[in-house]
């Protein structure tokens, strides 16, 4: 993998046509290692943020020694770059045939379950192979009600009595009893864990086994840019949410519980951004080489906006316009489709045209791992830079009134 200390010098040596994702191992593991200072017990990374070969290695050697996996995939990247490495399989509705790979041939012992089928299928594969089911911790996910960009609970989790009657089932078969929740992707909430820990705490108090712990999911909001024409959501720092589920955890009686976090945007998204080039300026439309159905489309469904920040083309000598004067673009992308535009707009200045590069900050979560083929557009090309995306100068692709101002 080439190196550069910022993506305007990879742009200018590379000259790239295809987009180019800009990598940086030091933002990974110190974002890593500080949502590890904070949280009260065990990171379980969350794979499917970002599953890349690369991250898990530079993960691993942060320190993290737990992984959140949802598929024999996931589980067989894990594996190879982190041989001694535990995984929670979490994902709630899992194949008969996924299960036993796990246990057989993985040894993984931490399952997830929201349903009495799901307890079905474990215990099936269990007896086949003659597994000590107390050698097994499996949670019972409860469904949560929050606020978040994405809400997961629409999908998966058991009410809170039927939790309580999943947990009991588990327990009669002799399997240790954990609890979980999700509360959603990006929260936009921040009593979201408090009103999830207090479901939890209902459950337990109702339950007949004793409770082995309790993984408290993902949904740590990760920083990203904000649109001038829109209100400013008014969120505390992940320092500040932290030490509010802290005390949550304390007041609702779990600081004893042997505690898990599955958190993937808030670890992985500030470590990745991605070049891509203006392919055609038209008017105050800008056609780009990427888009929703390749490393955008979690801009576009989870209606984010992204920092992006200007890397003019020298080799263009006539530019229109002011350089200083900030304006917004709509961005098209590369596909055929015309579904593909952006639903926030690029602040950029005015000069930007044809040739033009623009490098996308904070897109380390979900871009890579929800790209597609579509088109025959699939970027996968890799750089190392060592300087971080917030030392390029203000970004562009958000303006606030300073920035407008300049």
């Amino acid at each position: 993998m080439q190196r550069f200390e910022n993506a305007r010098e990879a742009a200018l040596a590379l000259r790239p046509d295809d987009p180019v994702y800009c990598f940086r191992p030091t933002i990974l593991k110190k974002d890593c290692q500080n949502f590890m200072g904070m949280f009260p017990g065990k990171t379980a990374y969350a794979v499917k943020t970002n599953g890349e070969r690369m991250v898990l290695q530079t993960l691993s050697e942060a320190g993290v020694t737990a992984f959140d996996v949802a598929s024999p995939a996931e589980i067989a990247d894990v594996r190879a770059v982190a041989p001694k490495a535990e995984m929670l399989y979490m994902h709630p509705v899992k194949a008969q045939s996924h299960i036993r790979l796990a246990l057989e041939d993985y040894g993984i012992r931490t399952i997830v379950v929201d349903h009495e089928d799901e307890i079905v299928k474990l215990v099936r594969v269990v007896r086949a192979l003659d597994i000590d089911p107390s050698t097994i911790t499996a949670f019972v996910r409860i469904q949560t009600k929050g606020s978040a960009a994405y809400e997961l609970s629409k999908k998966f989790g058991a009410g809170p009595a039927s939790a309580v009657e999943l947990a009991d089932r588990l327990g009669r078969s002799g399997f240790k009893v954990g609890l979980c929740f999700h509360v959603g992707s990006q929260i936009e909430d921040p009593d979201t864990y408090r009103r999830a820990l207090a479901s939890a705490d209902w459950v337990r108090n109702r339950m007949k086994v004793p409770l082995a712990a309790l993984d408290v999911g993902g949904g740590f909001p990760a920083e990203y840019g904000h649109d001038p024409n829109r209100k400013q959501p008014k969120m505390p720092s992940l320092e500040d949410i932290m030490a509010r589920l802290r005390a949550d955890i304390e007041e609702w009686g779990f600081a004893d519980t042997p505690l898990v976090a599955e958190p993937g945007r808030v670890i992985v998204a500030r470590a990745f951004s991605l070049i891509v080039r203006v392919l055609l300026r038209k008017g105050r439309r800008l056609y780009i080489n990427d888009g929703i159905w390749a490393s955008l489309s979690d801009s576009w469904t989870g209606k984010i906006t992204l920092p992006a920040r200007f890397i003019p083309d020298p080799a263009i000598r006539n530019r229109s316009g002011d350089k200083k004067n900030i304006v917004p673009f709509r961005v098209c992308g590369a596909t055929c489709d015309s579904v593909d535009i952006l639903s926030r707009p690029f602040w950029l200045p005015e000069t930007v045209d044809t040739g033009d590069w623009i490098e996308i900050g904070h897109i380390g979560a979900y871009s890579l791992s929800l790209r597609t083929r579509f088109n025959g557009f699939y970027p996968n090309t890799f750089v190392e830079l060592t300087a971080p995306f917030d030392e390029g100068g203000m970004p562009e692709g958000f303006a606030s009134l300073e920035t407008m101002a300049d």
